[in-house]
């Protein structure tokens, strides 16, 4: 940990070099996974304290390129508060400050384009609840309609009004988005949505698929919640942290 403090500047707080870290994990995991596109979508999460900041990733960079130190720090404006040449993509400004925004109990944001995500978002109905992994989102999930490449500061409404106070939303023939009150807890939904989307993609190659009766869709789906409280997604975080530290990712500086 000496190194890690080494590398933390002195005008930063233990918490946010700790979200630094945390954050810049979750890139190299969503690259990881195959969840990535190029250097396109983004992550964000809540800087503690009492300023209403969050961290983006700096437009240009791959996400095997994201550490801590080059996360870009910016105001609800999107104004960048670290002195840095660096500059955000303004889709991701205009996509996560309103959420940091509207709902400061959510501390991460993760949005992505992937094949199965925008697969199942180009669809009339959705996720289906047709495996175990769609039912864990039974009633979870909020829709927003595409309206283009997200520039325009007046989508935001739309979308805040469309998310309401779910934590999931598809964003129709565009992507995914995931909100956590943690960073674990917005990755694991995020990567239990995309292995959702994968398996219906694959079980509509058949031409049929088999819906569980909604009775058994909803015991599914509370069993999944019980057990878990603010900490979901912790312990599977901490051991794909391990994984990063073993293949030699240096996230952390």
């Amino acid at each position: 940990m000496g190194s890690l403090e080494a590398i933390r500047r002195p005008s930063m707080t233990v918490e946010e070099w700790q979200t630094r870290v945390d954050l810049a994990a979750c890139y190299r995991l969503i690259a990881h996974f195959g969840m990535d596109d190029l250097i396109y979508t983004h992550i964000s999460a809540r800087v503690p304290g009492p300023e209403e900041h969050f961290l983006l990733n700096p437009f240009g960079l791959l996400y095997e390129e994201i550490t801590a130190s080059n996360l870009v720090k910016v105001d609800i404006e999107g104004n960048i508060i670290d002195h840095v040449e660096d500059s955000i993509n303004p889709a991701g400004y205009i996509i996560h400050s309103c959420v940091h925004a509207e709902k400061p109990e959510m501390a991460c944001v993760i949005h992505t384009h992937t094949t199965a995500g925008v697969g199942v978002s180009a669809q009339t109905e959705g996720l289906l609840p047709l495996s175990q992994t769609s039912m864990l989102y039974t009633g979870l999930i909020a829709y927003h309609d595409y309206e283009g490449i997200a520039l325009n500061p007046d989508e935001q409404k739309r979308l805040l009004a469309d998310l309401g106070d779910k934590q999931i939303l598809i964003l129709r023939n565009h992507g995914l988005l995931t909100c956590g009150r943690s960073i674990a807890e917005a990755f694991i939904m995020m990567y239990y949505m995309e292995q959702a989307c994968k398996i219906q993609i694959a079980a509509q190659a058949s031409g049929n698929v088999n819906l569980p009766p909604k009775e058994v869709q909803d015991l599914v789906h509370k069993q999944a919640m019980t057990g878990f409280g603010a900490a979901i997604g912790s312990r599977e975080f901490a051991a794909l942290k391990r994984r990063l530290d073993r293949l030699g990712a240096d996230y952390a500086r």
